[in-house]
């Protein structure tokens, strides 16, 4: 199963509100699950992919923790 998905953008996360946020950042660890498991198996064919599902992760632990920041 391979999901080809586009990077997300920092704007598009920015208009997201905190369930939305929390309910994208649990479908990309799924994703990033899925992938290592490939990855170990040898069945990994988009081996960029991977690393563009943690930068996703990143972006949007970044803007939740912002948020968290200005109260």
């Amino acid at each position: 199963m391979t999901w080809r998905r586009r990077a997300v953008k920092a704007s598009e996360v920015r208009n997201m509100d905190n369930e939305q946020l929390k309910a994208q950042l649990n479908d990309y660890y799924k994703e990033l699950f899925n992938l290592r498991f490939q990855k170990a198996t040898g069945r990994l064919t988009n081996t960029a992919r991977y690393g563009q599902v943690r930068k996703d992760i990143a972006r949007i632990k970044t803007i939740m923790r912002e948020r968290e920041l200005q109260g």
